[in-house]
C-alpha cells in the first residue's frame, strides 16, 4: 500500500499542532527539504483542516494526514481537506471502517494484545503503538511482537532525538511519530530553517540505522 511504503521509507512521521494554518505551507516545504515527505497535523487545534488542506493543495510533494481523528465528523473533514490517512489515539471500529470506505489509510492507537486481535479483525496489520514510552517503550512493542508478527508498529508519545534510535533497530517498528522535527514553538516563530536541520538530522539517523533512503 502506498501510505505504508511512504511511512517505511520516511522512518518518521511529524506529529504536528498547528495554531496558524497559514504556517502549513512553509512547514511542509521545510520538512520536505530536511527529507521527510509524509506528515500528520492532529485534530488538536481550529486550524487542522484548513492546514491541511493548504498542504494538500499547494505542496502535492507531500503526503498530509489528520491525528488525533476521534469522532465521524473530525474524519469527514479531514478527507475533505484532501488527508490520505488518519491516526487516532485508540481503537474505534467504526471509525476505522469508515475511513477503509472512504479509501483512507487508518492507523488507531493500541497497547494491549485484545486491540491488536480486533485491529486484525479489520484486516490491519499497522498501528500506532501509544503512548509508547508511558507503556513500556521499546520493551512492550517486541513484547507484543512475538505473539503478533504481522503486526507493524508506529511508537508515539515520548519519543524523541534521544531514543528513536533504539525503536528503528527493531524491525517491526515501521516508523516513529514524533513532535521533536517540529516543534510547536519553532512553528510558531517560524523558524523553518531550524526545522529542516532538525529533520535532516533525523532521516541521516534514521538511515544510518536501516540503510534506507527517504524523499
Amino acid at each position: 500500500m502506498e501510505i505504508i511504503e511512504k511511512f517505511r521509507r520516511a522512518g518518521i512521521v511529524p506529529v504536528i499542532k498547528i495554531d496558524d494554518a497559514a504556517n502549513a505551507v512553509p512547514l511542509a516545504r521545510a520538512l520536505l527539504a530536511g527529507g521527510v515527505d509524509i506528515i500528520e497535523i492532529t485534530f488538536r487545534t481550529a486550524a487542522a483542516r484548513q492546514a491541511i488542506a493548504n498542504i494538500a493543495a499547494y505542496v502535492p510533494e507531500m503526503t498530509p494526514g489528520a491525528g488525533t481523528v476521534i469522532s465521524a465528523q473530525q474524519l469527514a473533514a479531514a478527507t475533505e481537506a484532501g488527508a490520505r490517512f488518519i491516526v487516532s489515539p485508540g481503537l474505534d471500529p467504526q471509525l476505522v471502517k469508515s475511513a477503509q470506505a472512504d479509501g483512507i489509510v487508518a492507523v488507531p492507537g493500541v497497547v494491549t494484545p485484545s486491540e491488536l486481535m480486533a485491529g486484525f479483525k479489520l484486516g490491519l496489520s499497522v498501528f500506532k503503538f501509544f503512548p509508547a514510552e508511558s507503556f513500556g517503550g521499546i520493551k512492550t512493542v517486541k513484547a507484543l511482537s512475538a505473539p503478533f508478527g504481522a503486526a507493524q508498529f508506529i511508537p508515539t508519545g515520548g519519543v524523541n532525538e534521544t531514543n528513536a534510535a533504539e525503536y528503528w533497530r527493531f524491525p517491526k517498528v515501521l516508523a516513529v511519530g514524533g513532535s521533536w522535527i517540529a516543534p510547536e514553538s519553532l512553528i510558531t516563530a517560524r523558524d523553518f530553517d531550524t526545522i529542516t536541520r532538525i529533520t535532516a538530522d533525523a532521516v541521516d539517523l534514521f538511515d544510518a540505522i536501516r540503510g534506507g533512503t527517504n524523499v
